[in-house]
This record gives structure tokens, sequence and C-alpha cells, in this order.
């Protein structure tokens, strides 16, 4: 008997088929109705189920048109910072439940990219900057969402580490590099998760696209892992025709087809493409068709906004857990509201609830709260709040706010107003309108139901209402062309005179700025000419900000609140302004005026804390000077919540820092070669990846990876036992220590093993980490735990035999709590050499 596979297979024509190999649209595959083959609604992304809603950099801005609602989930790092891979599970069961809320059967997540620079600007997005690391939460997250019947796509294959020139740039790496490093976690994801799905990169990989790449789609990912399911092209990420699906790219998103369509059926029948090639990736689509229910009776019920209490609760648990205490000197932290009479909340960052970096990873969240109402909501009863928030951490001008907006009649809604138009020069006007309440829009994949994405133009037209008078700075942004009038006056031309740039979205034009006179309560007529420009990429967006007269006394302020108060909390960082898909950050600082403003507070009091809304490492100049650092990096929608959670001891701090904060940018290994010119960037750094670069070079950095502080204080035994002291190459080490929390309060530990070969014919790294595990101790409490390591945690890569080779000799067990707070040592010898060939052909 025929599998339905194989029924359906042997009943479709070679167009059917080819029609499988492309999308329907941005978010869908092509159905095809003779057969009863529906269409697989795919959605982003890492930290939210985001549905058919737009993308954005400005993700504190929310609006009804951005789309349905969606529970907002930690950032990866923050996922990766609670080293607790059974939490991360239950992260990716709710997303899968997220997904299938939005109808998608198909999630579009995880990342698990290295953290290779800290400029990256998709840092926020992935894990780690060690493979292991990387894995473990990997794994955890896919078994989530695949156990709700969803599908997870790890991506994006491979070496897709920063967002300079990140459509064409290729990514220079050596084999040993390649296996070591940034091959592991995908491994990792298909082997042990079973990864339904996996995206190829934009970039490509030592020349080659990653979407046409047969060495690591076929040679590596199906022959070598064994990996049955489907490979997906990034948005836009298809390169060819012929040589893609040769190399087995199964599915170009999204549709409809560039590459595929008609163009597949000519290379078919030029004898460039076999039409069993066809078969195979069609075979591939249908069984995933099978996993995720598709052929089961179902409704395409339109996308729904659930708000599950228990998805917040999750929320609040995981976004705690993911805050690293960087310092807390005199146990400043946690604060002691009986001990207390005035708290300062302080900075940028206090009343906006930073959740998200931006771009594709982008959702519109069901709700936020921000630190300063969490903060009153806890104990705005019990002492006296102050605070100065009055500043900004824009990377482009802040959107226009909302109440800046008037109506145009007493029946109008504030905001603007769009009229499109099936040309670029504001011809053949189509009756589709829409109206948005924020100064941003972006178009990915659909305008309207009668406007072509890459051919038409709109109108934008609104109406405002200063409150003060002033000198207001107006920006435009966009990638297409675009003018800004006000009152019919040409204000800005980004048009005629753009400034190429890499500022929005990366692509299309820097902002361009200019200033005017504003009379307050008086109303103005602001309009928006916006064209698709044929040359830019598939995105069509368009902003504008304005910066309205300021108080030049807000830091003054906030210094004498500061000086008043017993204790002064300075919420800053950064936002999907500056970490955001699409560019890479410019260097590794906060705004030199936040800089300023944790220097003059702390100047004033002794008790100052910093709390940090951050995907990735910064410098901090101000450390000495500050009493307490909380990283909280940018965790979800309960990031108030979350963050409060910790300052008054509700949650005991437990985040690990998984990338090193380097002392400064010059000491990252990737600095000599980050971004890369000429099209390409070379990795040169090799195997020496974060900490196992700074551990190489005796270089020490802020902060080692790894780290974290707790409000209690753990102890670990001196000696680790070992099984064995001669371990034969198919055996089992168990190396087993004990760990007491020696402090007052219960907290979490993670236990970090690192294994080191003291000997080896090839450079190796000076340890790395191969087992850990986070355990809960009450004060006094100890508990014993054991970790198991086999010559996999043993082996590197030799890449002149194409093998993993387990080097007969001396090895070192290192635990510790950090990558150089080391506690334990004990060593072991492998009896034998071991090799176990990667290449197919080899074995």
């Amino acid at each position: 008997m025929l599998s339905q596979v194989e029924e359906l297979l042997s009943q479709m024509t070679l167009p059917e088929k080819v029609s499988l190999l492309a999308g329907a649209s941005m978010w869908n595959t092509v159905p095809i109705e003779r057969l009863g083959i529906p269409s697989l609604k795919v959605s982003d992304g890492p930290n939210g189920a985001r549905g058919a809603g737009d993308i954005s950099m400005s993700a504190d801005v929310d609006d009804a048109s951005r789309g349905v609602t969606s529970a907002c989930f930690p950032v990866g790092i923050s996922l990766a910072s609670t080293w607790n891979p059974a939490l991360i599970e239950r992260v990716g069961q709710a997303l899968g439940q997220e997904a299938k809320s939005k109808g998608a059967r198909v999630l579009l997540a995880p990342t698990v990219n290295i953290h290779r620079s800290p400029l990256n600007g998709r840092n926020f997005e992935c894990y780690s900057e060690d493979p292991y690391l990387s894995a473990r939460i990997a794994v955890a997250y896919i078994k989530g969402v695949q156990s709700e019947g969803v599908g997870a796509t790890v991506k994006h294959f491979v070496c897709n580490d920063s967002e300079f020139q990140r459509n064409s740039i290729s990514s220079e790496v050596g084999e040993r590099a390649l296996r070591e490093i940034y091959l592991a976690p995908f491994k990792a994801a298909i082997q042990e998760a079973g990864s339904w799905l996996l995206m190829a990169s934009y970039n490509k990989i030592n020349g080659t696209y990653a979407s046409e790449n047969h060495y690591t789609l076929t040679d590596i990912l199906r022959k070598e892992w064994g990996f049955d399911g489907v490979v997906m092209s990034d948005w836009f990420g298809t390169q060819s025709t012929a040589p893609s699906i040769n190399a087995g790219l199964d599915l170009e998103m999204p549709g409809p087809a560039t590459w595929r369509g008609e163009k597949l059926l000519q290379a078919v029948k030029n004898g460039e493409v076999a039409e069993s090639t066809i078969d195979e990736s069609v075979s591939r689509l249908l069984h995933l068709f099978i996993k995720v229910g598709l052929f089961k009776p179902h409704e395409d019920s339109p996308e729904q906004a659930i708000d599950r209490p228990e998805h917040r609760a999750l929320i609040r648990e995981v976004g705690a857990e993911g805050c690293v205490l960087l310092k807390n000197e005199n146990a400043i932290l946690p604060l002691q509201p009986e001990k207390l009479q005035s708290i300062a909340i302080i900075g940028p960052n206090a009343r906006k609830a930073r959740i998200m970096g931006g771009g594709s990873a982008f959702v519109n969240a069901h709700y936020s709260i921000a630190p300063y109402d969490a903060i009153v909501k806890r104990v705005g009863d019990q002492l006296a709040i102050d605070d100065e928030t009055n500043f900004s951490t824009h990377n482009l001008l802040p959107l226009l706010n909302r109440e800046l907006f008037s109506p145009a009649d007493d029946n109008s809604t504030p905001g603007f107003d769009i009229e499109y138009f099936q040309s670029r020069n504001f011809t053949h006007k189509v009756d589709e309108t829409a109206h948005i309440t924020r100064s941003e829009m972006t178009w990915f994949g659909s305008v309207a139901d009668k406007i072509d994405l890459h051919h038409f133009s709109a109108r934008f037209t609104g109406r405002i209402r200063p409150q003060k008078t002033g000198s207001y700075t107006f920006s435009l942004a966009s990638a297409g062309l675009s003018k800004l009038y006000i009152d019919g006056k040409e204000l800005i031309d980004n048009w005629d005179q753009q400034v190429p740039g890499q500022t929005y979205f990366g692509m299309g034009s820097t902002e361009a700025t200019t200033s005017i006179e504003l009379t307050a309560g008086q109303d103005y007529t602001l309009t928006i000419e916006y064209a698709k420009d044929e040359e830019a990429a598939p995105i069509a967006a368009v902003r504008v900000g304005m910066l309205a007269p300021t108080s030049t006394d807000a830091r003054s302020h906030a210094v004498e609140l500061a000086a008043r108060s017993d204790v002064a909390l300075v919420f800053t960082g950064l936002n999907g302004e500056w970490e955001s898909e699409g560019f890479d950050r410019p260097d590794m600082d906060l705004m030199a005026e936040q800089v300023e403003l944790i220097e003059k507070v702390a100047e004033v009091n002794k008790n100052t804390v910093v709390v940090l809304n951050t995907g990735s490492p910064i410098t901090m100049p101000w450390l000495d000077k500050v009493a307490g650092v909380l990283q909280c990096w940018y965790p979800g929608q309960e990031c108030g919540n979350a963050i409060a959670d910790v300052l008054f001891g509700e949650v005991n701090p437990s985040g690990k820092l998984p990338q090193t904060f380097p002392q400064r940018l010059e000491d990252n290994p990737a600095y000599i070669n980050y971004p890369g010119e000429n099209g390409r960037v070379h990795y040169g750094e090799g195997l020496f990846v974060g900490y196992r670069y700074y551990d190489k070079k005796k270089i020490a950095p802020l902060f080692p990876f790894g780290f974290g502080l707790s409000y209690t204080t753990f102890d670990y035994a001196p000696n680790i036992e070992l099984s064995t002291q001669s371990l034969k190459p198919d055996g089992t080490l168990r190396a087993t220590i004990q760990v007491t929390n020696t402090g007052l309060r219960a907290g979490k530990e993670v236990v970090q093993l690192y294994v080191r070969d003291v000997k080896s014919t090839l450079h190796r790294p000076e340890k790395e980490l191969k087992a850990f595990a986070k355990v809960q101790l009450e004060p006094g409490e100890s508990q014993t735990l054991t970790f198991e390591l086999d010559r996999t945690a043993l082996a590197y890569y030799d890449d002149l035999a194409h093998q993993w080779v387990a080097e007969a000799g001396e090895f070192e067990v290192l635990v510790g709590s950090s990558s150089h707070d080391i506690h334990a040592h004990a060593t072991f010898h492998l009896t034998e050499t071991s090799r176990i060939a990667e290449r197919p052909e080899m074995r």
C-alpha cells in the first residue's frame, strides 16, 4: 500500500509539484485544492509569534494597525542567561501555543548563530558565544515548540554572525571553526531535538551562497547529520533556480516565486534539474504537512490575541531568571523598603518597557509594563518615590507622540490617513485607504489588495498640534523614496537628494533632519509622500521622527533627586533602534549623555544602582563609581515586573552571562576582521571565539563568560570525584562534586564543567564548556551533582583528516561558577586515540 505522501506524489503533475516549492504569499505556501493539499502558514519569531503583523525597529511603540497582539517573551540572550533548559522548554511550548493562535503551523525560530562580536545587530536574538550552551538552549526550545505540533525552524544556517552587507557578504571560515563552533548548535538541533525545518542564511559561506551551498545543505546537513526535514530560504534569500534546489533548498520564501515557478519548470525541461530532485523536495514538504496536522480536519480561523495568564506568569519568571547581577557592593541589593525612606528613579528606560530588539523578532505585545510602574505598584505606599525620566536613548529621532496628533474634524481619528497609488508618481489612485496612529509604516510582502509591493506610491496626511512653542526637529528615513511637507511646504527631501546609508532597516537612506519653528495650539498639516524604489530591497518603509523643544535641566534635576534619596536607580541601555536586524552597532558604548548621567548621579549618591536593558555587551567606564549593576537584557512584556522582582528580592538573581563582556571593543577576538571588506569577512580568530580567546591571550575581560552574582553564597567542595582515572574511548566518565548554599537566602547556582586537553597535536582552547547544571538550594543545603562525559566531549576536529579525534593523553576537568572562577580540578587519562570520520565518503 502506498503511503499518503507517495499517493499524493503519484497524482501530482509537474507544475503542481513545482508550485509547492515556493510560497504563495509572505507567510503561506501554495495550496493544491484538486488534491486536498492545504496552504501551510508560518510565523516569525524567536520571542513571540507575530502572525501577519508588520515589523519595526521602534519596538516600544504599539499600534492596532500592526496586527493582532501577541505574547512577547524575553529575547534569545535573555533565555540563554537562565542556563535553564527545562525552563526554556516551557517557553518553547508556550510559543507553539502562540503560533497556533495565529493559525501558523511553523515558527521561524530559534536563532542559534554564535556571538562572534558584540556589535552584531541581532546579538540579542542569538543565545551565546559558546556552541555547547547554544545547543542546550536550542534543543530545549525546539522540543517545547514541537511538543505542540508546531514545526520549529532552526536558523540561520550558517555563519550569519553580522548584519553588515548581510545579503552578499562571504563568511570566510576555516573547517575547524566551522565544525567545532558554528555548526555545533545546528547539529544538536537536528540530531537531538529533531527540528522539522531549517532556514538557510543570506550570506555566502566561503564564496557560495548558503541557499545554494551543496556542501552545507547536502553533504553535511543531509548526508552526515541525516536531516530529512524541510530547508527553506530566508525571506528573499534564494539566489538561483537550479543551483539552489540541486543543493538541497526545498522551499523559496516568500511568494510568489521569483526563482521557482516557471523558471524551475524550464530548468527541468532543460535537464538542469532532475524531476526526482523535485520529488524529493515535495516529499519532504508533504511529510512536514502531515507532522503539523495540516491534513487533519481544521478551520483556517482568523488570528487571535489570546492573552493567557500562564504565559504572563512564565514570561515574568523567565525574564527575572535571565537577569544577571554584575555588581552588588555592600549588598546594596536586594532593596529593603522597610530600611529605606526614599528612592530616586532616573533614566530613559524607567518609564519605557524595553522589551525586545528590532526587525523580524518584533511582535505587537499584548501589553507591557515599565520598571517605574512596577516599582510604584510594589512599594509606592511604603516610601517616597521621585523620578526624572525625561531622557532619550534614541538612535533615530523619536516617533511622533500620539498626543501630538489632532483630528481633522469631529468625526475623524487622530493620526495619518494613507492613500495608495498603482504607480511611483501618485497616479492611478486605488479605492483602498488605511489609517495609522504612529509615524512609521513598513510593508513587508504586501501593501493592499490592488497594490504591487515593488511598484507603488503612498501619501500620508495628518494634523499635528504642538503643545509648546519653539524649534522642532523633524526627521525622515525610508527604505524607498520620500518627502515631508508641513502645510504644503517641502521640509525634507529624501527623494532627489537621498543620502545612502544603513541606518534605517539596513537599507534605503540615513535619517535626514531639519528644524522648524512651531506655535503651541496651532494646527499644522503634515504630509508624507513615499514611493517604492525599484532598486531597493523587498521591504518598503517610511518613518517620521520629531524632537520637541526640550528642557535642559533634566540631568540637574536627576542629580538633585539622587542627592536627597536613599537609593538612586538609573535605568538605561539600548533599544530596538540600536539593536536590530539589518544593521550592526557602531561601537559598544552607551550614548555619551547616559554615561554622563550615571557618573553625575553616582557622584552624589553612593547607593546608585544601574539597571541595563541591552541585548549585547557594553562598555562601563562608570563601573567603579556605582554600587550595583543589574543586566536585564530585553525581558519581554513583563519587563518592569521581572526587574522589580529581582530588585526587591522576590527573585534571587541566578542568571549567568552567555557572552563575555570585554573591557573594550578592541579586546574582542573578531575586532581586526569585523565586519569585513570587499565582500568578505574573515573569521580570523578561528576557534578562539569568546572566552576561548580571552583565556588563550590571557586578557582580563570586564565580566567573564558564565559570570553572575547572587544574593546568597555557594561553596564548592575542593575535590571532584571521578569514576575512573583511565577512560577508554567508548567509555563514560562521571564527575561528581558537592555544592552548598552557605548564605541566608534560598538561591540557584549554575555549576559549570569545563574540559581541558592538557597536550594535543593541534591547537586547542585552554578549556571548553562541556556540561552544566542549575541547582536550587535552601540556606545550608548541599547537593551532590554528577556530570557524564564521553569521547564527544574530548574530541577536536582534524581538518586535514576530516575526522573528529579524541586524542589519547591527559585531560583536566574543571568545575566552577564561571569560566574564570574555577573551584575544583581533577585529571584523568584517555587510554587510546579514537577517530570518527565526519564526511560521508570517509565512513
